[in-house]
């Protein structure tokens, strides 16, 4: 599992990444809580309560809107 690190413009981190083997990613705030999740064999990302949020990967996207 590999772990990338979110800023924000000003370089403070924001949040998480998380990948696990079969590339699925899951993203964190900074607290360690759950915000969402892209699986890239549907190409949907869900957030934390497994609703569809759009195609593609918008992960960045909803760390950067919770910080």
């Amino acid at each position: 599992m590999s772990e990338m690190i979110i800023r924000n413009r000003a370089s403070k981190e924001v949040g998480y990444i998380k990948t696990d083997s079969r590339g699925k990613q899951t993203a964190y705030n900074i607290k360690r809580e759950k915000l969402g999740c892209f699986d890239p064999k549907t190409n949907f990302t869900k957030d934390k309560n497994n609703r569809v949020l759009g195609n593609g990967n918008m992960l960045v996207g909803i760390i950067l809107s919770a910080a």
